[in-house]
């Protein structure tokens, strides 16, 4: 499942804050209780390329993932490049 970070800004207080959920989903203002906020931006993490020691790892959201990402690990690369274009090619 896609996994986003989405960045809002509230139109009645003008308070900033993120969230992270499996789609770009209009949020509640948590300083004043604003209704039905859309994201102002949203950077997709369905996959990520993280880095331990001198492997980099290849994870992906999976499709069962609901209120969290619940992260898997899909493989492991020698360079940042090539976790990247494995995980393009699995698309």
């Amino acid at each position: 499942m896609a996994w986003f970070l989405n960045f809002y800004r509230c139109a009645r207080c003008r308070r900033r804050w993120t969230d992270e959920w499996s789609c770009m989903c209009d949020d509640t203002c948590p300083s004043c209780g604003a209704r039905d906020m859309t994201p102002f931006d949203s950077h997709n993490l369905t996959d990520i390329v993280e880095q331990d020691g001198n492997e980099f790892i290849a994870i992906r959201s999976p499709n069962s993932a609901e209120h969290d990402p619940n992260y898997r690990e899909l493989g492991r690369f020698p360079t940042h490049e090539a976790a990247v274009e494995y995980l393009t090619e699995r698309d």
